[in-house]
């Protein structure tokens, strides 16, 4: 009779486990007048990210139905989120991070933010806009607005090798901290690449760290009250930054600098001007410029790169 009962209860948990995958759809939906205990299908939606993403499965996608904030979420698997139904679909995070996306349990994860408001506005800021960590190979931040955080806006320190930061056609502006945070975390490495990124009023616009690499691309950093582009190495990994047709300016501080033995900016077809000091190199560090730069017209020093490479 034991042993009955436990292929009993074996057989129930398979069919338990079976009935849960069914009920998670490739696509679901989220409304402002939905309820997190619909199936999240497109004429029952959910209310929240949170509650739709339960129901959606691996590689999947949410998408809005019409204007709403949509609250807060984890992220743990792959998965889209694609705001663009809405019209103006938020993530409204008082006092708590916008959307976290990490991974402990699967293998590596892609995750896909696409046509969303991450916004920490309220009584006590939210603290950061959107967190990339563990076990996350991948993460696209794409036609996207992040503002009013007490830390960073995109706070990327992912655990993997070769992770990758894809940032594009967004504005980051009022964060107490950096705009994008490049950061790996333990022997992890991150490439970023940031194309028509706007970094605006923060306390810096790009920072860059140990073993993380990114690539600013026809993008603007202006008016952070520190520094526009920052790059740092402790000396143990190398830290770069590539700023290509670009603008940095208006910043408090320093346009570009470059702070650490294994820290290198590169500059290329690039306006730097109108900051306190346009580029400064501390402890070792490198700016190298590839032509073509606008270095001018900062207030209290243009400075220069440590090495030049092909016509100025």
């Amino acid at each position: 009779m034991k042993t009955l009962a436990r292929v009993a209860v074996a057989a129930a948990a398979v069919l338990a486990s079976a009935s849960a995958a069914r009920a998670q759809a490739t696509r679901t939906w989220v409304s402002g007048t939905g309820n997190d205990a619909d199936p999240c299908s497109r004429t029952a939606p959910c209310k929240t990210f949170a509650g739709a993403i339960s129901k959606t499965a691996a590689g999947g996608e949410i998408d809005t139905l019409d204007p709403g904030g949509f609250g807060a979420v984890t992220i743990t698997k792959s998965i889209t989120i694609d705001g663009a139904g809405g019209g103006l679909s938020s993530v409204l995070a008082t006092g708590v991070n916008g959307i976290i996306v990490n991974n402990t349990t699967n293998p590596p994860i892609t995750v896909v933010l696409r046509n969303l408001q991450v916004n920490g506005e309220g009584t006590t800021l939210g603290i950061n806009g959107i967190r990339m960590l563990n076990g996350v190979s991948a993460l696209h931040v794409e036609n996207c607005a992040i503002s009013n955080f007490s830390q960073q806006g995109i706070d990327a320190e992912p655990n993997l090798a070769n992770a990758r930061l894809f940032v594009t056609n967004t504005t980051i502006l009022n964060t107490a901290g950096a705009a994008v945070l490049v950061k790996p975390a333990g022997l992890g490495t991150l490439r970023a690449a940031l194309e028509n990124v706007r970094l605006e009023q923060n306390q810096v616009g790009l920072r860059v760290e140990d073993n993380g690499a990114a690539v600013f691309s026809h993008s603007e950093a202006s008016g952070n009250s520190n520094n526009g582009v920052f790059v740092t190495s402790a000396g143990t990994a190398a830290a770069e930054v590539t700023v290509t047709h670009s603008t940095v300016a208006n910043n408090d501080n320093n346009g570009i600098r470059s702070v650490g033995s294994l820290a290198t900016a590169r500059l290329a077809e690039s306006t730097v001007t109108r900051n306190a000091t346009g580029l400064l190199v501390l402890s070792g560090g490198a700016i190298v410029s590839y032509g073509n730069n606008y270095i001018t017209g900062n207030t209290t020093s243009d400075g220069a790169p440590t090495s030049t490479v092909g016509p100025q």
